[in-house]
């Protein structure tokens, strides 16, 4: 079990050591990790001794692979307050939480999603899926694209939902900004794949 020292930060190591390279003091003080936290957990973390903490947190950019735009988001006082809620998102139910409101009975939202489950391991398993992986599908899905898809249609369908969903195309309209990220994400995994290689 993990301790926390009430005011300075600091946590009761239990044989963790600092992770900074060459050291090998006491890991008793947390920092951000690779993975950010979100749907799946807290993220993870680093642990750093005193000295090496300091270090990292005065080198250390929150904003680092933003460009300008996300930058000012992030800061604005209003940042958060435009999403919506997870559950009652038009997007919701896919391959996260129910969406709840579509629902009378919680059992039947809990069905739905089992059966979606089984429909997509079904799917994983025809042989036109074999050229991807289960995180690619669900990335074609994303694009409305079948398996059978070659690297130009991947790039037309791209450039087709970017002009549809992005608010320099469609009049300033932000309201498509979860879709549009979830395009952006789909396509990178897509393009990296081997399977256009």
């Amino acid at each position: 079990m993990v301790r926390q020292h009430r005011f300075h930060g600091r946590y009761e190591s239990t044989g963790r050591e600092c992770t900074w390279p060459g050291c090998g003091e006491p890991g008793e003080f947390r920092a951000p990790g690779g993975r950010p936290s979100g749907f799946d957990g807290p993220g993870d973390f680093r642990w750093f001794c005193l000295e090496h903490v300091r270090e990292f947190n005065s080198g250390y950019d929150y904003f680092d692979g933003m460009d300008a735009e996300e930058i000012l988001r992030a800061q604005s006082p209003l940042h958060g307050w435009q999403t919506q809620t997870r559950a009652f998102r038009p997007d919701a139910g896919v391959d996260h939480s129910p969406r709840w409101s579509d629902f009378a009975d919680p059992l039947e939202a809990i069905q739905a999603r089992a059966r979606a489950h089984v429909k997509r391991r079904q799917a994983d398993l025809r042989p036109e899926n074999a050229r991807f992986t289960p995180n690619e599908r669900r990335a074609l899905d994303a694009l409305g694209l079948a398996a059978d898809v070659d690297r130009k249609t991947l790039r037309l369908r791209y450039t087709r939902l970017l002009r549809q969903f992005h608010p320099d195309h469609n009049g300033g309209d932000h309201s498509y900004a979860s879709r549009l990220q979830s395009v952006v994400e789909a396509y990178q995994l897509l393009i990296k794949s081997t399977a256009f290689a």
